[in-house]
C-alpha cells in the first residue's frame, strides 16, 4: 500500500511540475489576456440573476475542473443537494433536482449516480429557482434545474480505495465506469459499479460492570465489515419528431456483505471465552422502469410504470467457544426475504384559469415474504432448530392515491402551489394472527415563494403527509450480536404528519450564499418500542410525536479577504424532539436523535496551478436510545476531522487523497441492560465501549474518455 501512495504522490508531482511550467509559459504571453485569466480564475461565484433565478455557466465552476454535474452542483454556494425521501410509491416530488426540468422517476438510483453519470460537456446551464414556482407537484425551496445539450458518446470513470492501519482490509476495486451518448433525438447511458465496503466499528476493549459498578468482565474486541455490491445499470431517452418523450431505465445488482464482530471475553468469575459473531448476507435485486410523456388535448399526458424486487438471504452466527474446553454454545438465526414493489401512475397537467394544474393517480402494491428460522447448538456440535412463532410470515400493502396541485402566480415576485387529495391502502398479513385492513388518509401541500428583492428569496411549505412502513416490523426478529428480540406487530400502521418549513435564502454577493430553513413537525402513530404480552416488546404506534429545528446552511467565499480560490462551507442542523414514553408515560426525547450536526469544510484551489487542498470536520451530538428493557448512548466521533490534497491534471485526470479522523474520533457505548422493563425491573448489568476507529486513508481517480 505504501508504495502505491508513493507512486500516486510522485505522479501527482510530476504533473503538477508540468502544469506549473505551463503556467509559467502562458504568463510569458500577453499581459492582458494574463490578467484577464487570473480575474477570472479569482472572482467569486455568484451565478447570473435572470427573471428571479440565479443561473451558472459551466465557466463559473472552471477553477474545480469538476468531471460531471453533480460536482457542479455540489459546488454552488450556499445549496444542499437533497435526494429522495424514500417515500411510498414515486408520490410527487422530493429530491431537490431535475433533469431539464423534468424529476428522476428511478427509485433504486437517485439523483446522486444520475447526476454523476452526466458529463460537464453535456452541462449547458445549471439554474437555482424556487421549487413553488415550476408547476411541479411536491416542490418546494430551492431546487436546481440541470439544462443538458447534446454531445458525443464519451466515458467517464471513478476508482476508489481505501485503507486503515487497523481493523479493516484495504479496498482497491471501488467506483464506476459508465459510457454515454447525446443527440437530437436519443440519450443513452450505461455503467458498471461496485459499490465496496471494507470498514470496521473499531477495535478496542469494552467493560461489563454488575449493578453495584464492579468491573466482572472485560473484552477484547475486533470489528470487520466486508462488502462487495456491484451494480450493471442502463436508461434511454428517445424525443419524436411529434414531442412525445419516452424514458426507459433499468439495473440490476448483486449484493455480497459480511460482519464480524469477535470478542475475547476475559471474566473475573467464570471461565474466559471467544465469542465469535459473524452476519452473511446474499442477494440481488432489480428495477425496470419507464415512462411515456405527450400531448393530450389542452394539456400533457405523463405515464409512469416501475418494477423494482429485492431478494436477500441472510445468517447470523453467534457462538461461544470456552477456554476450559467446555462444548461449544451458540445461535443461529436465518431468515430468507423477498421483497417487491410495483408501481403505476398518470401525471395528467394543463393551464386554465390564469395557472397550471396537474392531477396524479398513483396505483403501488409492496410486498414481504419472509421465512425464519432460530437454531441453537448441542453439545455434539450441530445446529438444532427451535420454535420461533411469528417470524415466518407475509406482508402487503395495495395502495390508491390521487391529488390534484394547481399552481399559479399570485404576482410578480409571489407564487403559489397547492394540492389536495387522499389515498386509500389495504395491508394484508399472511401467517400467524394474519390480519387485513384497510385505510382512507387525506394527503396535501401548500406552498408560497415570494422573491423579496433580488438575491432575497423566501418559501412556505405546509404538507399532510403519510409515512412508509418497514414491513419487516410486522414479523418477529432476533439481533444475537446484541442479544435483543422483537416480537413483530401485525397491527402496525404508516405514520402522519403534519409539516412547515419557512426557508430563507439570501446572496451575499462575492461572499457567498446563506441559507435558512425552520421546521417543525407533528406526528400521529408515530413509531417506537412499545410492551407486548409476555414482558416483549415489539416496533408499534404511538400517540404522537414532535419535532422543530433550524437548519443554516452557508458558503462563505473569502476572496475578499485576499485569500483567492477559498471558500468556507458551513452546516449546523440543532432540532428538538419529543414524545411520550410508552412505558414511562413521561416526556422524552426519540430514540438515539442526533440532536446537535456540524459540519464545516475549507476548501482552496490555489490560483494558477491545479492543485485544490482543504480540511473540515464534522461533530454530531447522540441523545439516549431506548427499547424496554434496555437504555444507554451509542455513537461515534462525536467529532471527525479531515483534510484533502487533490489534483485536477493528472495525466488528464483528478486525484484526490483524503484522510479522514485525523483527531481519533471513537466508536462508543454506554448501555444499560435491565432484567424486564427498565421502569420496574433491577439492572442486570453495564456495558461500556470506547473502540478505535483508527484514521482512513481514501484516494479517488476520475476521468473521461
Amino acid at each position: 500500500m505504501r508504495r502505491i501512495l508513493s507512486t500516486v504522490a510522485a505522479t501527482a508531482l510530476i504533473a503538477g511540475w508540468t502544469s506549473t511550467a505551463a503556467a509559467q509559459e502562458a504568463e510569458s504571453g500577453d499581459p492582458e489576456t494574463q490578467e484577464a485569466t487570473q480575474q477570472d480564475e479569482n472572482a467569486p461565484i455568484t451565478g447570473q440573476n435572470i427573471d428571479g433565478r440565479r443561473v451558472f455557466a459551466p465557466a463559473d465552476f472552471s477553477r474545480f475542473a469538476p468531471r460531471n454535474a453533480l460536482e457542479m452542483v455540489n459546488r454552488i454556494p450556499g445549496f444542499t443537494l437533497r435526494g429522495e425521501d424514500g417515500g411510498r410509491g414515486l408520490g410527487q416530488a422530493s429530491a431537490n433536482v431535475l433533469i431539464n426540468g423534468e424529476r428522476i422517476t428511478n427509485k433504486s438510483e437517485g439523483v446522486f449516480s444520475q447526476l454523476e453519470r452526466i458529463g460537464t460537456d453535456r452541462v449547458e446551464s445549471i439554474e437555482i429557482v424556487d421549487g413553488a414556482t415550476l408547476g411541479i407537484a411536491g416542490l418546494s425551496g430551492q431546487v436546481a434545474n440541470v439544462i443538458t445539450r447534446p454531445s458525443d458518446i464519451s466515458g467517464r470513470f471513478r476508482y476508489r480505495a481505501s485503507f486503515r492501519p487497523r481493523y479493516a482490509e484495504p479496498s482497491f476495486i471501488g467506483g464506476e465506469v459508465s459510457l454515454s451518448g447525446s443527440g437530437d433525438t436519443l440519450d443513452w447511458t450505461v455503467a458498471l459499479s461496485n459499490g465496496v465496503g471494507r470498514g470496521a466499528a473499531g477495535g478496542g476493549e469494552a467493560f461489563i460492570e454488575d449493578a453495584s459498578g464492579n468491573i466482572i468482565e472485560t473484552r477484547d474486541i475486533r470489528m470487520q465489515f466486508i462488502a462487495d455490491q456491484p451494480r450493471i445499470s442502463g436508461n434511454i431517452t428517445w424525443r419524436s419528431p411529434g414531442g412525445a418523450v419516452v424514458n426507459a431505465n433499468a439495473n440490476y445488482g448483486r449484493v455480497y456483505e459480511n460482519f464480524r464482530d469477535n470478542q475475547y471475553r476475559d471474566l473475573v468469575n467464570g471461565v474466559d471465552r471467544f465469542r465469535m459473531f459473524e452476519f452473511r448476507n446474499r442477494g440481488y435485486n432489480y428495477q425496470f422502469g419507464g415512462d411515456v410523456q405527450f400531448n393530450l388535448g389542452p394539456g400533457q399526458l405523463k405515464l409512469i410504470g416501475l418494477e423494482r424486487y429485492t431478494q436477500r438471504n441472510g445468517r447470523a452466527d453467534s457462538i461461544l467457544d470456552f477456554d476450559d474446553g467446555s462444548p461449544d454454545s451458540g445461535t443461529r438465526f436465518a431468515s430468507q426475504s423477498g421483497s417487491g414493489e410495483r408501481i403505476g401512475r398518470a401525471e395528467y397537467s394543463w393551464s386554465m384559469l390564469g395557472g397550471d394544474w396537474q392531477l396524479d393517480a398513483e396505483a403501488a402494491f409492496n410486498r414481504l415474504d419472509r421465512t425464519a428460522q432460530l437454531f441453537t447448538l448441542d453439545n455434539a456440535g450441530a445446529f438444532v432448530e427451535q420454535p420461533f412463532p411469528n417470524g415466518t410470515g407475509g406482508v402487503t400493502e395495495d395502495r390508491y392515491e390521487s391529488i390534484l396541485t394547481h399552481s399559479r402566480s399570485l404576482a410578480d415576485n409571489l407564487s403559489l402551489q397547492i394540492g389536495v387529495g387522499g389515498e386509500y391502502s389495504t395491508i394484508s398479513q399472511t401467517g400467524a394472527n394474519g390480519l387485513t385492513r384497510s385505510f382512507w388518509r387525506p394527503k396535501g401541500s401548500l406552498n408560497l415563494a415570494w422573491q423579496v428583492e433580488q438575491g432575497f428569496d423566501i418559501s412556505l411549505n405546509l404538507a399532510r403527509r403519510v409515512g412508509q412502513l418497514s414491513f419487516g416490523d410486522f414479523l418477529a426478529s432476533v439481533s444475537l450480536n446484541q442479544n435483543q428480540q422483537n416480537a413483530g406487530n401485525v397491527e402496525l400502521v404508516p405514520q402522519q404528519s403534519w409539516e412547515v418549513e419557512l426557508q430563507g435564502t439570501k446572496s451575499l454577493g462575492d461572499w457567498g450564499s446563506t441559507e435558512i430553513l425552520l421546521y417543525a413537525r407533528e406526528i400521529e402513530d408515530f413509531i417506537e418500542f412499545i410492551p407486548v404480552a409476555g414482558g416483549l416488546e415489539t416496533r408499534g404506534n404511538i400517540d404522537s410525536a414532535s419535532v422543530f429545528g433550524v437548519r443554516w446552511n452557508s458558503t462563505f467565499q473569502l476572496e475578499p479577504l485576499g485569500f483567492n480560490g477559498a471558500r468556507l462551507d458551513l452546516t449546523v442542523d440543532l432540532d428538538k424532539t419529543s414524545l411520550i414514553d410508552p412505558l414511562t408515560g413521561e416526556e422524552r426525547s426519540w430514540s438515539g436523535n442526533r440532536n446537535h450536526e456540524i459540519e464545516s469544510t475549507l476548501r482552496h484551489d490555489v490560483p494558477n496551478s491545479n492543485w485544490a487542498w482543504g480540511a473540515g470536520f464534522n461533530y454530531n451530538h447522540a441523545l439516549p436510545e431506548y427499547r424496554l428493557s434496555e437504555e444507554g448512548l451509542n455513537y461515534e466521533g462525536p467529532l471527525y476531522t479531515f483534510a484533502f490534497i487533490e489534483h485536477k491534471d493528472v495525466f488528464g485526470m483528478t486525484a484526490n487523497l483524503t484522510v479522514f479522523n485525523l483527531t481519533d474520533g471513537r466508536a462508543r457505548q454506554d448501555r444499560y441492560v435491565y432484567a424486564g422493563y427498565r421502569d420496574r425491573s433491577p439492572l442486570l448489568f453495564r456495558e461500556v465501549q470506547n473502540l478505535s476507529v483508527q484514521p482512513i486513508f481514501n484516494f479517488r481517480l476520475s476521468g473521461d474518455f
